[in-house]
């Protein structure tokens, strides 16, 4: 019912499947069922590197949590200090329905102003965090200069950073921190995009001459 309800908010269907790894975690009798999507775009209508330039502005998608990257580190972290029904520190729910927290789908959110022409690019913030994700929509010279503290960390990362002892890189590097789609736009339409997801999307940088990611 998960999955079927991811579906009907992406607008998608279920057509086929992937072999994922669960390390730890299933058995040879068991199976897992993950899902992919295959798209076509008219080239004039392809968001991507070329269309980035210095100086705009990155605007991020709040996330609903972990999402489905870092399970291995947030067992190997916690689950060694928690039962899952336990309520850990800085939690208002027990930890069972923090991991289970459903993914935040912004399918509608970035098709809608990809289609009107509002985003220069787009980065999936998922496994490798911010530094393998969003250098893959910037051109070549440019990096991204990214502003901690101008969005909500989600105090599930608090938890499983203190419980991992894993320094700032590590969990950038591992997970989203509370942003499930980085966006670049221009200036011009920063407004604009800021108007039509208020509530859920935060100005967290701006792209600058250089390479990879620096948050500072």
């Amino acid at each position: 019912s998960g999955v079927a309800e991811g579906c009907r908010r992406a607008g998608c269907a279920l057509l086929g499947g992937e072999t994922a790894e669960h390390p730890g975690v299933m058995a040879a009798s068991q199976f897992d069922m993950a899902g992919f999507c295959v798209g076509v775009v008219e080239a004039p209508q392809l968001l991507g590197a070329d269309r980035v330039r210095e100086g705009d502005a990155l605007i991020g998608l709040a996330s609903s949590g972990l999402h489905s990257n870092g399970y291995s580190l947030v067992r190997s972290a916690l689950l060694s200090k928690y039962d899952l029904a336990d309520t850990p520190p800085g939690l208002d729910r027990p930890l069972v329905d923090e991991l289970l927290e459903p993914c935040a789908i912004h399918t509608k959110d970035v098709l809608a102003l990809a289609r009107d022409g509002l985003l220069a690019a787009a980065a999936h913030i998922t496994g490798g965090g911010f530094h393998e994700n969003i250098p893959r929509m910037l051109p070549g010279g440019l990096g991204a200069e990214v502003r901690r503290g101008t969005w909500p960390e989600p105090p599930i990362f608090g938890l499983v950073q203190g419980a991992a002892g894993a320094t700032d890189d590590d969990m950038f590097t591992t997970f989203n921190m509370g942003l499930g789609m980085v966006v670049a736009v221009h200036e011009g339409d920063v407004e604009e995009v800021m108007q039509r997801t208020a509530g859920h999307a935060f100005v967290v940088g701006r792209t600058a001459v250089g390479t990879g990611v620096r948050i500072s």
